[in-house]
C-alpha cells in the first residue's frame, strides 16, 4: 500500500492508503496537474498542461497538448508506465484527457481520465 493522494486522514484516524493502481493513476494526475515551478525540491516536475489556455481549442493546440502530456508522462513515470497513447478532447471550455498505459510491473493495461475545467480546477 502507498500513502493516498491528496494527503488525507482516513475514518480510522490514520493516514489514508492507496491501491498499486490507485497510487499509479495518482502519480498521473500529479505529472498532469503540477506546475513546473511548484514543487521546491523539484521545480521542473509537472507537466504545463495547466499554463495552457483553452480558450478556442483548435487541432494544433489539441495536438501539442497530446505531445506535451505524453512526453511528462514519459519523463516522470517511465520506470513505473509505459504510456500507450494520449487522447484530449476540448468541449465548452473543459479539456478531457485519456491515458492509455500499462503497468510495467503487472503488464496489466490501464485507462484513467481526467477533466481539466478551465480556472475552475480538474476532476477525475
Amino acid at each position: 500500500m502507498h500513502i493516498g493522494y491528496p494527503f488525507r486522514i482516513n475514518g480510522s484516524g490514520r493516514t489514508a492508503a492507496a491501491s498499486d493502481g490507485d497510487h499509479i493513476r495518482q502519480l498521473i494526475e500529479q505529472v498532469l496537474f503540477t506546475v513546473p515551478g511548484e514543487r521546491v525540491n523539484q521545480p521542473e516536475f509537472g507537466s504545463g498542461l495547466m499554463q495552457l489556455a483553452f480558450g478556442a481549442p483548435n487541432d494544433e493546440l489539441v495536438a501539442a497538448t497530446q505531445f506535451l502530456i505524453q512526453a511528462s508522462l514519459q519523463q516522470w513515470l517511465s520506470d513505473v508506465i509505459d504510456v500507450e497513447g494520449v487522447e484530449v478532447g476540448s468541449h465548452d471550455g473543459r479539456l478531457d484527457i485519456t491515458v492509455r498505459y500499462i503497468v510495467l510491473r503487472s503488464r496489466q493495461r490501464q485507462v484513467a481520465s481526467f477533466i481539466h475545467q478551465g480556472s475552475e480546477g480538474y476532476g477525475i
